[in-house]
């Protein structure tokens, strides 16, 4: 990918090819294409397929046309991940010639275990690393992933919907993975790297994902990266109240009705909905109508 000149501001949207693109992606999508347009600037579409397991065929193709279809006009190239390897090998190198990451031994039962030996309450969802490799490999037992290491000093940066954050990764995750020992790149990694190289001065995405945005920033600064401002929108829920995912069978979004859809979405994020409009008209109204809510002030967390 041929270097990219800073802009004001670049937004981007990156999907994952496991599904087609539904009602929750939909939203996130609009969010971070109205920011862009809102401000003038450029906005990037990025397929993030390094987990060819998960991946759905044709899912890529299908989530590009319906996105076209929907209005959704792209800068620039679309970027996959699973032709970045280089770029990613690169990155680790740095890390890895400076210190910053290990290999591990360790298996999600095995850490798990440790935990809970130590008397802790395993809290839903990740379970923070506890260190077992940092110092070496157990004798007789082989790498199945690298770890970047990770200290007590707090990870402070701003949301601009959430406000002030002060995250503690020794605590939440511990040393977290950037690559597995079968090969494939860990999104975190993969992710600053491709934000870095494309420019990205915007990262407006799901609060699904605002406990990786540390993780993130950590790998920015340790490869002395600018770091990018964030806004996380609140995710879709379903009418059990599980998040609407590909995961959890989320219906496709109907493109064929791209006015609905994006209604739909748009009414999702607070903006109520526009109506029969012709496409680029609803695009503009829509940015306008974003551009007025984000001029009203933002929480602070202190």
């Amino acid at each position: 990918m041929p270097a990219v000149e800073r802009s004001a501001y670049v937004g981007r949207f990156a999907p994952s090819p496991t599904g087609p693109l539904h009602a929750g992606s939909l939203a996130a999508a609009l969010a971070s294409r109205l920011d862009a347009r809102a401000q003038h600037g450029r906005w990037l579409l990025r397929i993030e397929d390094l987990d060819a397991p998960r991946e759905m065929p044709g899912a890529a193709n299908a989530i590009l046309d319906a996105l076209a279809r929907l209005g959704f006009r792209h800068d620039g190239e679309i970027v996959f991940q699973s032709r970045r390897n280089d770029a990613y090998r690169q990155a680790f190198e740095r890390l890895a010639a400076a210190g910053h990451v290990y290999p591990c031994a360790c298996t999600r039962r095995e850490i798990a275990d440790s935990i809970t030996h130590r008397g802790e309450t395993l809290a839903r969802g990740e379970v923070p690393y506890p260190g077992t490799c940092r110092h070496g490999m157990p004798a007789g037992r082989s790498a199945r992933a690298w770890r970047v290491r990770v200290d007590a000093t707090p990870v402070r940066w701003i949301d601009r919907r959430a406000g002030a954050r002060r995250d503690r990764l020794d605590e939440q995750v511990g040393d977290f993975v950037v690559r597995r020992a079968d090969g494939p790149w860990a999104y975190q990694l993969a992710v600053v790297v491709d934000d870095d190289a494309q420019g990205v001065t915007d990262v407006v995405r799901g609060a699904d994902l605002l406990d990786s945005t540390a993780r993130q920033l950590h790998l920015r600064r340790l490869l002395g990266m600018p770091e990018p401002r964030h806004l996380h929108i609140p995710v879709l829920v379903g009418p059990d109240g599980t998040k609407l995912s590909k995961q959890t069978g989320a219906p496709a979004v109907d493109a064929s009705r791209p006015i609905e859809a994006l209604d739909a979405a748009l009414e999702a994020l607070g903006l109520g909905r526009i109506g029969d409009e012709p496409l680029e008209r609803w695009w503009s109204l829509a940015a306008a109508r974003w551009a007025r809510a984000e001029a009203l002030p933002s929480p602070s967390n202190g």
